[in-house]
């Protein structure tokens, strides 16, 4: 008599089973390559520095970052510029090893995929620029947000789906 094995397979891979890279790996390079038209548009039809109205709390402005997330580090003196290119080249690599692992599990893959775009579109910035191109200014009155990118904007988004995800499991396992 045969016996039939089967592996019960949990909705949505929260088995945490293997599986390919290439739909998390499209969703990376769809950010990268809106990150990365958008901050040429920008830089073709602004010059450093200059803004253009859009609303009463939001406005385009070719800006510069040398440093980290809000100006961190900006100032000091060239060094950043390779160690967060380090920091984002490494985060991208353990991103890549957990979306393999972890293939199956939909919403962790997909906030992974747009903060593994996000950094690797402001890597690129800083290979090729020096610095990352932030142009999304927003503001209440004459507070300003720091300025901002696309690639910030798939990191936050990741970041809070990741949070949501986790949270989600969380409660799931009472």
């Amino acid at each position: 008599m045969a016996k039939t094995l089967s592996k019960q397979v949990k909705p949505n891979g929260a088995n945490g089973a293997k599986g390919t890279l290439v739909p998390w790996l499209g969703i990376a390079v769809i950010v990268i390559l809106a990150d990365q038209l958008t901050k040429i548009a920008i830089s073709k039809v602004f010059a450093y520095g200059e803004g253009r109205v859009i609303t009463p709390f939001f406005n385009l402005v070719l800006v510069y970052n040398k440093g980290a997330a809000f100006s961190f580090l900006a100032a000091a003196g060239g060094w950043q510029r390779w160690a967060f290119t380090a920091l984002g080249v490494v985060a991208a690599l353990v991103i890549s090893y957990l979306l393999k692992r972890h293939a199956g599990q939909r919403m962790f893959c997909t906030a992974l995929s747009l903060i593994l775009g996000g950094a690797l579109g402001n890597v690129l910035d800083r290979l090729m620029y020096g610095h990352v191109i932030d142009f999304l200014d927003f503001h209440l009155g004459a507070s300003h947000w720091p300025a901002f990118n696309v690639a910030d904007s798939a990191i936050t988004v990741g970041a809070v789906l990741l949070v949501f995800d986790e949270l989600r499991r969380v409660r799931g396992s009472r």
